[in-house]
């Protein structure tokens, strides 16, 4: 499987660190949410082995200490800090290990660390022509971040999550096994360690399907539409066409034109429409100028966007976006790199420092799935509901989703019989001021989508509540998933805030 019989990229050596044990560098440091809205000091230990995963395990055992894992810490909310306890960061165990580029026709297979990014493993594919079958709007989560929190892209509708990627990973346990697990030899821990936010144990090793290109471009089309149900119409008739599809909401757009946006759709070139696939799969073709114009760098661009960050600025921006999405449209299908299509999160290099880089200052991100048949009417109520309480998101993003079959899922098999669903993701800006009553918005929007039958994703989540986790989720789920953590995690040592809050006992 693997390339020449060798490990095909080394992890960097790891500088000494105080606080160590069995040589496992720890440092005491802020750790926080990628929205900035939560967060605390604390131990974070760096393994660099799946043995050094387990000695830190073994060590939390011991000491009756309490351990979040984390990857790059991507997730807006809580689901990779720990406020009562400690941390431990997978990013030093960042090796692709090997990788079979024909494994069946149209798709390979990789293996790899869990703490290599999504970043590494797109630069590792495309040059040999390949690229992941599942991508999060940005490049920086872990592959084991990503199976944890089983993520999804713009190919949802098509290919399914994160999790429906994976043929096999090992997982380092609590009690200090390690164990490799695919849905064969163990369906349960497979079905539920994806999407299981890391509660049932450390995923060390993965091997993942990944699907072959014949260019590093995609091509790439824009619809502009009027309102909600114009978008939902739109996507579903491009769903068979297109490989990816994303839509955009101005969620400051009221009256006959609430829910009004654009929609992106992409496919893959088949063999032959690339003229020159020796230039387009490679890196230099896929990087993104370093600065705007030529002139002001990216690393700064968040400067330029904190006088707009507040509502009437957002609501110039999404105005003229909708402008532009119309002017892009009657351009006509126009050709676009597979990293600038699928990164656009990455564009703008610490875009959410717009929002405030002082304490109590972030963003939330709040993302709901309903399912199809409720979709429509559930989600124009959510828009009302924020300009109502003049609390608009400055971002909405508007995605189709296929069911999966993960114990803890936002998209379940049984959600099939009604079409699948769509989600709602939501930006919303936090001060200390408005905390209360935006998390007091979040409960009315959280009630109107149980009552579609809706559900959330953890790996967005600041602001549910136990009760609205426990009613989202089938009972029979929620108690085989606590069966199955008290069997292999008796003293409760895997937690993280987001746990806590929601599934303390």
């Amino acid at each position: 499987m693997s390339e020449g019989g060798a490990v095909l990229s080394e992890t960097p050596t790891a500088g000494e660190a105080p606080g160590g044990q069995g040589g496992v560098p720890r440092h005491y440091e802020f750790v926080e949410g990628w929205g900035m809205a939560c967060g605390n000091y604390g131990g974070v230990w760096r393994p660099r082995s799946a043995p050094e995963v387990q000695t830190v395990l073994a060590s939390a055992g011991a000491r009756g200490a309490q351990l979040a894992l984390r990857g790059t810490g991507c997730s807006y909310g809580d689901a990779s800090t720990n406020s009562r306890g400690e941390v431990l960061d997978l990013t030093s165990m960042n090796r692709i290990l090997s990788f079979e580029p024909q494994a069946a026709p149209g798709r390979g297979r990789v293996e790899a660390e869990g703490g290599v990014t999504i970043e590494q493993l797109w630069r590792f594919l495309l040059p040999r022509g390949h690229w992941p079958r599942v991508v999060s709007g940005t490049a920086a989560p872990t592959l084991a971040g990503a199976a944890a929190m089983n993520i999804h892209g713009k190919n949802n509708f098509s290919v399914g999550t994160f999790g429906d990627a994976i043929s096999e990973f090992d997982i380092a346990l609590p009690n200090g096994e390690l164990r490799t697990v695919t849905r064969a030899s163990d369906g349960d821990l497979f079905h539920a360690a994806i999407g299981g936010c890391g509660m049932l144990g450390c995923i060390t090793r993965l091997v993942l399907e990944t699907h072959a290109v014949h260019s590093g471009d995609l091509e790439v089309d824009a619809i502009a539409t009027r309102r909600l149900g114009e978008m939902m119409e739109a996507m579903e008739a491009r769903r068979e066409s297109s490989d990816y599809l994303v839509g955009w909401i101005d969620a400051f757009a009221s009256g006959d034109n609430l829910g009004r946006g654009l929609i992106h759709t992409a496919r893959y070139l088949e063999p032959g429409e690339d003229r020159a696939p020796q230039d387009t799969l490679t890196l230099a073709h896929q990087e993104q100028p370093a600065n705007i114009l030529g002139l002001y760098p990216k690393t700064e661009m968040w400067r330029l966007l904190r006088p707009f960050n507040n509502a009437p600025g957002m609501r110039a921006v999404n105005a003229a976006k909708c402008l532009a999405g119309r002017l892009e449209g009657m351009a006509g299908p126009q050709r676009q790199s597979h990293a600038a299509f699928a990164f656009l999160l990455d564009f703008v290099p610490n875009w959410k420092f717009a929002y405030g880089r002082r304490p109590g200052h972030g963003l939330i991100q709040y993302q709901s799935f309903v399912p199809a048949a409720a979709a429509q009417a559930c989600f124009e109520d959510l828009l009302r509901l924020c300009q109502d309480a003049r609390r608009e998101p400055f971002l909405a993003v508007f995605k189709r989703h296929r069911p999966d079959p993960f114990w803890l899922t936002h998209a379940p098999q049984d959600l099939d019989d009604l079409g699948g669903s769509w989600s709602l993701a939501l930006d919303f800006k936090v001060t200390p001021e408005t905390r209360p009553n935006l998390w007091s918005l979040c409960e009315r929007l959280t009630k109107r989508v149980l009552a579609a039958a809706g559900r959330f994703y953890f790996a967005k989540d600041l602001t549910l509540t136990p009760g609205a986790a426990r009613t989202m989720f089938p009972a029979q789920n929620l108690a085989a998933f606590h069966a199955l953590k008290n069997e292999l995690d008796p003293q409760g040592t895997l937690q993280s805030d987001l746990w806590r809050r929601l599934f303390a006992d």
